[in-house]
């Protein structure tokens, strides 16, 4: 039976998840596969936030490391974070699912400004809601954006689609064969294991906040509905197992 598991879901996406093979730029055919994967949730009359990330245009770490302000960097990390939202939020809009981008940079000709009272009324009205350029502040990732959005609009877990893992390893699968997969985790253990799951900003958020995420595939059609139903998929990391 397709009774689901979360009534609200924060789901975090990847830049890169959204560029398919090439790795860098935009897959209209990933984007339409995202969002209809989006329209089974919100068939299911579940309430959908989304981060997306911006890895796949630009990476604030990289422009550091190349001798850009870090700040200035990072910035021009979350403007990628919001082109990926609005290329997400026409696919689904397409699906004739109604989307907000919420914008922490003020943009009104593209975004609205982030608001919570005005992203849960959205949410409420089974609008598809998208928070776009991370947390407005630099030297924070889009899973810390991911973690605190959920505390603030009160999800009931946190769904982590990758794009190159299945879940959450000991190691990197793709370099050793060895790598055992996780079922269950607790967010002491991600962190003390230095697993790179998010980074350790938003895992103490989510652990302080008992906040459980799932990390799954979402290359397989259909994951992120199985996820809400709560299948067996991937890695559930909670505060407490």
């Amino acid at each position: 039976m397709n009774v689901p598991k979360y009534k609200r879901i924060v789901l975090k996406l990847s830049g890169e998840a959204l560029a398919g093979d090439k790795g860098f730029g935009l897959s209209p055919a990933i984007i339409k596969t995202v969002a209809e994967q989006v329209k089974e949730v919100v068939d299911l009359d579940v309430e959908v936030a989304v981060v997306v990330g911006g890895g796949n245009i630009w990476r604030g770490k990289i422009g550091s490391e190349m001798g850009m302000d870090r700040a200035t960097a990072d910035y021009m990390g979350m403007l990628a974070t919001v082109m990926n939202s609005l290329a997400l939020q026409d696919s689904l809009e397409k699906l004739g699912v109604e989307t907000r981008v919420s914008s922490s940079i003020e943009m009104r000709q593209v975004a609205e400004p982030y608001i919570r009272r005005k992203a849960i009324r959205h949410l409420e009205k089974k609008r598809v809601v998208i928070f776009a350029a991370g947390t407005g502040n630099p030297y924070f990732s889009t899973d810390t954006t991911a973690a605190l959005r959920a505390a603030e609009i009160e999800a009931d877990v946190i769904l982590m689609a990758k794009n190159n893992v299945d879940g959450v390893y000991s190691a990197d699968p793709m370099k050793d064969t060895n790598a055992v997969k996780y079922q269950e985790l607790s967010y002491l253990e991600v962190i003390s294991q230095g697993l790179e799951v998010m980074d350790s900003t938003a895992s103490t958020l989510c652990m302080d906040n008992d906040i459980p995420l799932v990390v799954f595939s979402i290359m397989d059609n259909g994951n992120i509905k199985r996820a809400v139903l709560g299948e067996p998929i991937g890695t559930v990391v909670r505060r407490n197992l």
